[in-house]
């Protein structure tokens, strides 16, 4: 034990010298291994500080009180809850019978002596300095040391009067207002002076308003309603204080009046499940599949792959740094040797420095976390939108990303320590390296490894619908492949015969020292087969999803359309649309009206109708024909559901319908904004005929019928009945659109005369435009402004076509591979250079020029980069082709399915599209190596120091 720890001490003593001396070198590996130790530690601290207690969480619920108890809306009838009262249900069968329905008055619940606090919440459309703001409207007494914590004071006061308002500080950026200055409520003539500013600790980025119970919303629901616009829809909850608080007995004696309850004390302890009776009923077995073993071990998995990759990678770079090291240590190493160490002596002397950088990188990168996430806070709080609950510091936890670092420098030392111990002294005395060979098994091993992963991936996308196995294949590939680097990097080396010198120089130094370029060369490899994979996939999914995109407009066209009202504000709305865009054309829309002007397009309201195209019988679907209510999986064979699925009568139109039967009344300027090129089409509106895209509506005189229904009830009675509609029928003469044009989801277009002739009454929609350019963010705003203005529910709607977020993404990976793909090669290139100085002197001293140096060192990086480039490319297009096969057989499945449901006539088939990121791979095989070897040139120096030759 005793010649152990003396012999360890000394290694320890040895290392710790050699990495001082050598500070270049140890500062590399450190910050290799320091860098993600940051960033984990960081992460830990940012987490665990950002996850709140049990306390801290009731704290931001309920204040200083002692539970919340809100209305389970079963008119009264018993119920069971869960313990944090977030999932209940009435006590019962209620499978024969009606779902119990109703409000309860929550207050005579309370046992006697309890002491409550309103805590009411409603939606409103408030006026701002810009124009309305959609926000939450709160009404709770904030001051009431019961609240306390639930809202945090930024700035002045909580409202203490009716006419006094807080606002979170989010509002107030959104709104452009402040603290004193006046707010009003859309439809409230009423002004209230903001007193102060709050923020939610759980919610930073909410738009919210404070006021005191009955103050803002039932003022304002009443004067909506009486406006005819929809009320806030108030919801309340009690914050209530007991002495002794809600113990498990209590909350459940409350359940029985049909309320449900969170409280403090059953959540800081909470009952067993065995006590808990909604968990004894069917469906709550799983109740919480995240917090379940399945699930943890789903998260450990995920965590544990990406640590393995992490460290695969760091020791794939840091390795070839102690195989130098200890190179250029082979001579401190054979004296060891000439002095009677032992081979394991010279291990642990290599490891002892894997030990002491590893050590230093945890404490440093330790370190560096806390000081970060300390300097970061406001800005982390600020992303995710909520408070920390503290900054909370868990040093086992720390302790044991710490002790990552160590075992990562201890695993990339245990190569190079094994290579040292294998070296004679008179080797490591004279400095001569010998004659090494290259293993001949690791790739053949590589290559079975490919083989089998990729006939893994291949099963796994064209046989089976797991992309476990295609994934699991694919890395399986991938490490064959990784295998594989040195032999493949021995291939490369011999299209060095046709390169000018430096080139050849660099490609030669490559192949001959493999130990430290095939590192460097499969991690450039696994950074950029990842980047691959995952740009081939998601170009390819969103080549697929800019194939099925819908548009609601042509490119480039405008439509606004404002529903409530009885079309009132239509003509303003025009009027300001085309004043702030480059309208070419403008079409203006009505829409039909049964009852009341003021009835919504899709009807509603005792004083409003409806109307519908009559689809004449052998016109309609049979799948949707059928009225006795009978699946129609239940009544068609497969067979006969496929081939309805093609048929012509069952095909929906696509677009967006804002009317009832998609019918808008205009005139032939719809049809120049639509992009529908039909003279005819055009001639038939200028003569008061209407025009159908459906001809599904046509009958056999080739007229459209449209029924007025007035008596809404006897139409639900004669639907339930399977009887004719009663109502008034009025036929259009009509000219049918071509089957190929697109409308956009109108399904007829009736001119004003025709309708007026028919005696139909019709109301201003809004407006369709075509613009002779894409608006300008300015112009929009412009115009956002102006409608704000307006107390209308505005549907603005400028048709930009399909874009991508994936661009960013793609623009990230590719900047992420190209990061790591020139560190790589920059590492291994500084490698290099250290390694091969006497070459370089050698060099100087036959005569070669001083740029031969700089051109070196950067073919050296480019070399390296091109071939990790190349390889990685290759590597990363099997798995993202593998995922989107089997993604392709499971939407293809999805889709045999909704054709046996019936549902065919909806649907698409799937397609699978596999799209190649040629402009991620032009930069990655292109911009990356040249810009790799550029910067590795213009960072070496062109002159080194002459040295005498060495005496042999």
């Amino acid at each position: 034990m005793r010649n152990w720890y003396h012999s360890w001490r000394a290694a320890v003593r040895i290392a710790r010298r050699d990495a001082v001396r050598s500070k270049g070198r140890s500062f590399l590996v450190l910050a290799m291994i320091a860098l993600p130790i940051l960033g984990v530690s960081a992460a830990d601290l940012t987490l665990r500080s950002a996850e709140l207690s049990t306390e801290q969480s009731l704290e931001r619920k309920l204040g200083r009180a002692d539970a919340q108890v809100s209305d389970a809306q079963t008119g009264g009838v018993p119920i069971h809850q869960t313990p944090d009262g977030n999932g209940y249900d009435p006590v019962g069968d209620f499978s024969d019978k009606p779902w119990p329905e109703g409000d309860t008055d929550v207050r005579k619940a309370l046992p006697a002596g309890t002491k409550f606090l309103e805590d009411s919440s409603g939606s409103g459309k408030l006026r701002t300095a810009h124009g309305l703001l959609n926000a939450e409207i709160r009404e709770l007494r904030a001051v009431d040391p019961m609240a306390e914590g639930i809202m945090t004071p930024v700035s002045g006061r909580f409202p203490k009067s009716p006419d006094e308002v807080a606002a979170t500080t989010h509002f107030l950026e959104s709104s452009g207002l402040s603290v004193g200055s006046k707010l009003v409520a859309r439809g409230l003539d009423r002004e209230y002076t903001i007193t102060g500013s709050y923020e939610l600790p759980d919610s930073l980025k909410s738009d919210q308003v404070n006021a005191l119970p009955g103050a803002l919303l039932d003022p304002l629901d009443k004067a909506l309603t009486a406006d005819g616009l929809p009320g806030t829809e108030k919801s309340t909850n009690y914050l209530v204080s007991l002495p002794g608080g809600f113990t498990w007995n209590m909350v459940q004696e409350i359940n029985t009046k049909g309320v449900r309850v969170l409280s403090r004390a059953v959540q800081l302890s909470p009952p067993a499940d065995a006590d808990v009776p909604l968990y004894e009923r069917k469906g709550w077995d799983n109740r919480n599949y995240e917090q379940s073993t399945a699930a943890r071990a789903a998260a450990l998995a995920a965590v544990g792959t990406v640590v393995g990759l992490a460290m695969l990678e760091i020791c794939l770079l840091a390795g070839p740094a102690f195989a130098v090291g200890a190179r250029r240590s082979r001579r401190q190493l054979g004296l060891v040797g000439a002095n009677g160490g032992d081979r394991s002596h010279v291990r642990a002397i290599v490891l002892a420095g894997g030990l002491v950088i590893g050590v230093a990188s945890a404490v440093v990168g330790t370190v560096l976390g806390l000081m970060l996430t300390f300097a970061l806070r406001p800005l982390l709080e600020d992303y995710i939108g909520a408070r920390f609950g503290s900054f909370d510091i868990r040093p086992l936890e720390l302790l044991g990303i710490g002790l990552l670092a160590v075992v990562t420098g201890l695993l990339a030392a245990i190569v190079p320590a094994v290579t040292a111990s294998r070296q004679t002294v008179l080797a490591s005395l004279t400095g001569r390296r010998g004659i090494r060979r290259s293993n001949r098994v690791l790739p053949v091993l590589g290559l079975v490894a490919v083989a089998l992963g990729a006939a893994i991936a291949l099963y796994g996308s064209l046989l089976t619908e797991q992309f476990v196995i295609v994934a699991g294949g694919s890395a399986l590939a991938e490490l064959g492949v990784v295998a594989m680097t040195p032999a493949l990097v021995g291939l490369f080396g011999r299209s060095g015969r046709w390169l000018p010198l430096s080139p050849r120089l660099a490609l030669r130094d490559a192949v001959r020292n493999r130990g430290r370029t095939a590192p460097a060369v499969a991690a450039v490899l696994a950074a950029v087969a990842g980047t691959v994979a995952v740009a081939t996939y998601a170009t390819s999914s969103d080549a697929q999803s800019e194939a099925s995109y819908e548009a609601r407009l042509p490119h480039g066209a405008v439509s606004m359309v404002i529903a409530d009202g009885g079309g009132r504000d239509v003509p303003a709305a025009r009027a300001a649309v085309q004043k702030y865009l480059p309208v070419d054309v403008r079409a203006d829309v009505d829409r039909i009206v049964v009852g009341s002007v003021n009835c919504p397009p899709f009807g509603g309201g005792k004083e409003c109708g409806s109307y519908e195209i009559v689809v004449p019988e052998p016109n309609r679907c049979p799948l949707w024909s059928s009225s006795d209510g009978q699946d129609p999986s239940e009544k068609f064979t497969k067979a006969q559901l496929r081939a309805l699925a093609k048929d012509w009568r069952c095909k929906e139109s696509s677009g967006m319908t804002y009317t009832e039967s998609g019918v808008l009344v205009a005139d032939e300027k719809l049809l120049e904004v639509l992009a529908v090129d039909d003279p005819s089409a055009a001639k038939a509106l200028a003569d008061g005929k209407a025009v159908s895209f459906d001809k599904r509506n046509l009958d056999g005189s080739g007229a459209v019928a449209i029924r007025l229904i007035t008596d809404m009830e006897a139409a639900n009675r004669a639907i339930e009945n399977d009887k004719e509609i009663p109502g008034t029928i009025k036929s259009f003469p009509v000219h049918q659109a071509a089957d190929e044009v697109d409308a956009y989801g109108v399904a007829m277009i009736l001119p004003p005369p025709a309708a007026k002739a028919a005696g139909i009454t019709t109301v201003p929609l809004g407006a369709y435009y075509s613009t002779d350019r894409m608006p300008s963010s300015e112009q929009r705003q412009k115009l956002d402004g102006e409608l704000d203005k307006s107390a209308a529910n505005i549907d603005l709607h400028l048709e930009e076509g399909y874009t991508s977020d994936n661009s960013i993404v793609l623009l990230a990976l590719t900047v992420f591979a190209g990061l790591v793909t020139i560190g790589a090669a920059g590492i291994a290139t500084g490698l290099a250079q250290a390694d091969a100085e006497a070459d370089l002197k050698t060099l100087a001293a036959v005569g070669a020029p001083p740029r031969v140096r700089r051109t070196l060192s950067g073919f050296q990086c480019g070399v390296i980069a091109a071939m990790g480039v190349v390889l990685g490319s290759a590597a990363g297009v099997l798995p993202a082709m593998g995922l989107r096969l089997t993604e392709h057989r499971q939407e293809l499945k999805w889709y045999e399915e909704a054709l046996d449901a019936g549902w065919g006539g909806n649907l698409t088939p799937p397609v699978s599209t596999i799209v190649i990121p040629w402009g991620t791979l032009a930069a990655l095989l292109v911009a990356v190596p040249l810009g790799a070897a550029l910067l590795a040139a213009l960072v070496t120096r062109s002159r080194g120091a002459l040295a005498r030759r060495e005496a042999i």
